[in-house]
């Protein structure tokens, strides 16, 4: 499938309710408003096409991009290839759940994401944090240093509350994380957590919202989930 073809199937598959979602979400024209589920039959097509991904990608097309994320080589990308993508992502639905998330399978995570964390741009530190979130929530455990995770839960402790917004959701989705699935320091998670407290989120044109590790991760403990790894991150 080539790049024509592949945008005349998005374009059916869009809707216009999820298309309103995504625009409430921050997503802006061009794009169709394609559910992520509905992509998987294309993605059986292709399955791993760097070409096409980069392609998808520079349409600047919400759901081509999302597209592009699912069916590219992450370790075909180099350090300054993941930059450029990151250039390009505009809101956090981007930076955190397609850039990310696509980073995260790659042997280069780590390296990228601190980067990221220290860059003191919004979306890089959220895009940063969130992809430790799905590092630590499927790799294993031995596959990280205990000094360094916890290294980065005293700094989102110190830091958190006078972080940028979206850079703060992804911190504190960090300590749920590092609580529920890294097992070496799940009590130093919940001591983290609920030094921290409650964490207020201030969102344009919408309710602030707040979030509380502590509380999310006692739910997880209750439900016996703890030491959760996804088997997959990408669709």
């Amino acid at each position: 499938m080539n790049l024509e073809t592949v945008m005349q199937e998005l374009e059916a598959l869009g809707k216009e309710r999820t298309k309103k979602i995504y625009l409430s979400n921050g997503a802006h024209e061009p794009l169709f408003g394609v559910a992520t589920g509905a992509m998987k039959p294309i993605v059986k097509k292709i399955k791993i096409n760097q070409h096409l991904a980069e392609e998808l990608y520079a349409t600047g097309n919400y759901d081509a991009m999302y597209f592009a994320g699912i069916i590219a080589d992450p370790n075909a990308m180099s350090v300054s290839d993941y930059d450029r993508w990151m250039d390009a992502a505009y809101f956090y639905m981007l930076s955190d759940f397609v850039v990310a998330v696509t980073l995260s399978e790659s042997d280069i995570a780590q390296e990228v994401a601190d980067k990221w964390i220290a860059s003191g741009e919004e979306l890089r530190m959220s895009a940063g944090w969130s992809c430790y979130c799905w590092l630590l929530g499927n790799r294993k455990d031995d596959e990280f240093s205990d000094e360094k995770i916890s290294n980065m839960l005293d700094m989102v402790k110190n830091t958190i509350h006078e972080s940028p917004e979206r850079a703060k959701s992804s911190m504190n989705n960090f300590i749920y994380t590092v609580g529920l699935s890294y097992l070496p320091l799940h009590k130093k998670a919940l001591e983290t957590a609920k030094a921290i407290g409650t964490v207020e989120i201030k969102r344009e044109k919408k309710k602030n919202s707040f979030l509380n590790a502590y509380e999310n991760i006692q739910k997880e403990i209750e439900k016996e989930r703890l030491g959760f790894k996804r088997k997959h991150v990408r669709c």
